[in-house]
């Protein structure tokens, strides 16, 4: 059967976080690793197919070719929408991927007009006057200005977009969107008119997404966060349903690798070692200077796996050690160095039988998947806004529980509570 809705979504984390709320408003969703082989069968049984790509932070240019790749999938599928999925904080830089790859889409649909509204109300993204907040203060006032590849100093998207594209970017203010999807396209037909290519979309509640989710469903490409996906669905008759969200029942192991340097993945890796539970910290200088921190890793999760709950191998630090370890190292090695090693560990872990693993960052998130061999993932019940749990297939006929964690989501306790949504093998 021919999908719906195809995505394409700019990192692992994102790719889940997109999927997890379009099945929340009662869509059937598989997430595929990377763009699939021409021939890969369309899932028969999704009204959605999320395309995770590892493009966030490549160079422009292979963040446009891989995108156009995963456009041609989708399209010879059938899709009948494309949504471009990038990170709620609208990571990027000057230079891109936002621009650039929105432009490209435009250009392969043959349309003259998108939306854009990294807006997630329920993750404390608001879209006001076209300044993005992070919680209560702008993005350039967050955590976000740390980045440590992709700081965010200027909370006003209209000029942050129009940066990064030959387009034209206006604005969509919170008056057209509380009025309702007929003065949304109202204000569409206005900025087509008048020459503008893109539009920063305000969003400051649910309601304002799915008003918007509404106007666009004419639109051959919108651009967004995760947060417009609750208003698509509709479009095509479909309404929330428990059913859309049910995985096989969960056994194993459980253990976190997290490799974020977000303040709130800090802050779950403080509350997870606080509680007395295991944790062994990777540490980049270390892996540099040659010595082999995953079997030592893994020699630790040997220790705790078979007697204790969840076990934690993590490589989190302060914006103040990142950049000394980056200092000497350089910023693009010194993540390499731990994505590499903790993609090492979790293929450790899944040998030894860990079957329910939650991973934190989007890097990591990606080194881990392809590790892994992982090609496909059906998208099960929400833990945290943003985040759900997943399923997938291993060798052997074994299923793999596994959440990919945007390293800015979830509450403190998110590597503890996580797992009792999951239960005592009881299916979801």
């Amino acid at each position: 059967m021919a999908i719906r809705l195809g995505c394409i979504a700019d990192d692992f984390t994102g790719a889940t976080d997109l999927a997890n709320n379009l099945v929340r408003a009662g869509m059937r969703v598989v997430q595929l690793i990377d763009v699939p082989a021409p021939d890969t069968e369309t899932p028969q049984d999704a009204d959605a197919v999320v395309i995770a790509l590892k493009s966030r932070t490549v160079p422009a240019a292979e963040a446009v070719e891989v995108s156009l790749r995963a456009l041609e999938w989708l399209r010879s599928a059938g899709a009948e929408q494309i949504y471009f999925k990038y990170c709620s904080t609208f990571d990027s830089t000057p230079a891109g991927n936002i621009g650039p790859v929105t432009e490209a889409l435009m250009d392969a649909l043959g349309t003259d007009f998108t939306v854009a509204t990294p807006a997630f109300p329920d993750n404390g993204r608001t879209v006001f006057k076209g300044h993005l907040f992070v919680g209560d203060v702008l993005l350039a006032e967050s955590g976000m200005r740390h980045h440590p590849l992709t700081p965010m100093t200027d909370s006003n998207l209209v000029s942050v977009l129009g940066a990064q594209t030959g387009r034209p970017v206006g604005l969509i203010d919170h008056k057209a969107v509380a009025a309702g999807p007929e003065a949304i396209e109202a204000r569409i037909a206005t900025l087509r008119k008048d020459g503008i290519g893109a539009a920063v979309v305000d969003a400051v509640s649910n309601d304002d997404l799915v008003r918007l989710g509404a106007a666009v469903a004419g639109l051959p490409l919108v651009t967004a966060g995760s947060g417009l996906a609750i208003g698509l669905p509709a479009n095509w008759g479909i309404e929330p349903s428990p059913e859309a969200a049910q995985l096989p029942a969960a056994s194993g192991h459980s253990a976190v690798v997290a490799g974020s340097v977000s303040a709130a993945t800090n802050g779950q890796v403080r509350a997870f070692l606080d509680t007395g539970r295991p944790g062994f910290s990777v540490d980049p200088m270390r892996i540099a200077a040659g010595e082999d921190v995953a079997a030592e890793a893994l020699a630790f999760a040997d220790a705790h796996l078979s007697s204790e709950g969840p076990v934690l191998i993590y490589s989190t630090e302060s914006p103040d050690a990142v950049r000394d370890v980056q200092g000497r190292l350089g910023a693009a090695e010194a993540g390499e160095l731990v994505e590499r090693t903790l993609a090492r560990v979790a293929q450790g872990l899944v040998e030894r039988g860990v079957r329910r693993l939650v991973v934190a960052g989007g890097e990591t998130s990606g080194a881990v998947v392809q590790a892994l061999g992982l090609t496909g993932l059906r998208i099960g019940p929400q833990i945290d806004p943003g985040v759900p749990w997943c399923a997938a297939p291993l060798a052997g006929g074994d299923t793999l529980h596994i959440t990919l964690k945007s390293g800015n989501f979830g509450g403190p306790d998110f590597f503890t509570t996580s797992f009792d949504l999951l239960g005592n093998g009881e299916s979801q």
